[in-house]
């Protein structure tokens, strides 16, 4: 048996990569070429940053989240608009905006900060002013104040 461990091992190894070759790697191709990974959205993601109802309540919601976790104490204040938002597709958003806070001396900071924020009810856009529809996922430059 000693003599035949080399040649066993090799005849071994190149069933695997047949059965590899020949079987796993189609069968994964049939899986990523099927709707299983499909998610069909009315909400279409965008390469570019863009404007829409959506992406300003999205901007609304990040900035409530803000003034939450800055507190009560906080004296904040928000453009009007966010410097950018772009749609991820399915009712996934980034938002880059900026904000101010003011402190008891009256020393005024601006800050820009990142959010990524979630709809979850999808398509039915019925509760989309609600914030307990939104889930912020990643809230980002809180980190110095």
């Amino acid at each position: 048996m000693k003599k035949y461990k080399n040649f066993l091992f090799i005849i071994a190894f190149i069933a695997l990569l047949l059965s590899q070759y020949k079987l796993v790697m189609p069968f994964m191709y049939k899986v990523a070429a099927s709707d299983l990974f499909l998610v069909d959205s009315k909400d279409q993601a965008s390469q570019l940053p863009i404007s829409t109802p959506l992406t300003a309540i999205a901007y609304m919601h990040c900035n409530h989240e803000i003034k939450t976790k800055l507190g009560t104490d906080a004296v904040v204040s928000f453009p009007e608009k966010a410097l950018n938002a772009w749609s991820m597709g399915n009712y996934d958003y980034l938002v880059h905006g900026e904000f101010s806070t003011t402190d008891q001396t009256s020393n005024t900071a601006s800050k820009n900060y990142t959010c990524r924020i979630t709809y979850n009810n999808g398509d039915d856009q019925e509760g989309i002013l609600d914030f307990d529809n939104w889930s912020v996922v990643g809230l980002s430059g809180l980190e110095n104040n």
